[in-house]
């Protein structure tokens, strides 16, 4: 089943914001392999000029996956078969980096579906706000559902 393009545009936002701390941000850091100390350390952090800890820039996409369970992407009329996707790149611009303390809300939206020979493509884009309104980081995140165009194709 090809991917419903009707689904171009949909929101879906975290029924909650997150709040980072230090603890999660010292798990991910770990978990990636970072031993970079204003990962760990606020005294490290304050010395080049942050407040507080600051998280890997991949740290983004746990705050964006607190949206998933309300993506529309899992909607069974959207059509994606997940034995066929694989993770075709994610891309991430800061505006101020994540640090302990903040309070982020995530707004996600399918921004399009295309072809590519036996494929489909599919990008969705994410803000993360702090609790203020401030624009901290957009994503871009791009899975690849493979030979699903053929069978669109077929029809």
């Amino acid at each position: 089943m090809p991917l419903n393009r009707d689904f171009i545009g949909r929101e879906f936002s975290a029924a909650e914001p997150y709040e980072v701390s230090r603890v999660k941000i010292r798990e991910f850091a770990e978990a990636i392999g970072d031993p970079n100390p204003v990962y760990r350390s606020a005294a490290a952090a304050r010395a080049l000029g942050h407040p507080d800890v600051l998280a890997p820039p991949t740290f983004a996409f746990v705050v964006i996956g607190t949206a998933s369970d309300q993506s529309p992407i899992f909607d069974p009329e959207f059509g994606m078969r997940y034995e066929f996707v694989v993770h075709g790149e994610q891309r991430f611009t800061y505006h101020r980096p994540i640090r302990a303390g903040d309070v982020l809300s995530v707004r996600s939206r399918i921004a399009d579906i295309s072809k590519a020979k036996r494929n489909e493509i599919l990008h969705t884009g994410s803000e993360l706000r702090a609790a203020d309104g401030e624009l901290v980081c957009t994503a871009l995140n791009v899975l690849v559902s493979r030979g699903t165009a053929v069978l669109e194709e077929a029809r």
